[in-house]
């Protein structure tokens, strides 16, 4: 099986698990069209289904991420990109993901960071009590 996303005027409105052959017999007549997307694609990077590790054979990395509903897809790079997080992240040209201006702290324990969009940096994540 395969995974498709239905791109209208650029967005990703739904995504499905079908065969080829169900577009080949399926007539769709609501705007926009049906766009392969890879499922263990990320980063631009195709990873093995039962490790999470970067596959030997990077053939089956396409389009950059596996489509969601509400991300874009840049026909000029091929490459489907997530929503746009905060305002102060770029987007990694090689992967199209979203990074932040800021590296992620490195951890030395337990702590959790979490982006402050205000201070444009990582702050320590301390749940409610």
């Amino acid at each position: 099986m395969s995974h498709f996303a239905k791109v209208t005027d650029g967005k990703v409105t739904q995504v499905i698990v079908a065969e080829k052959e169900f577009f080949d017999t399926y007539v769709d007549s609501t705007p926009g069209e049906w766009i392969q997307t890879s499922y263990n694609t990320r980063g631009g990077v195709y990873f093995d289904n039962a490790t999470n590790e970067p596959h030997a054979d990077q053939s089956k990395a396409f389009r950059k991420n596996y489509a969601g509903i509400g991300f874009t897809y840049d026909e000029a790079r091929d490459a489907f990109i997530p929503p746009k997080p905060y305002a102060s992240w770029k987007l990694n040209e090689t992967s199209c993901l979203w990074e932040s201006p800021v590296p992620y702290p490195t951890t030395t324990g337990d702590e959790r960071y979490v982006w402050d969009e205000d201070k444009k940096n990582w702050v320590v994540f301390t749940p409610e009590s």
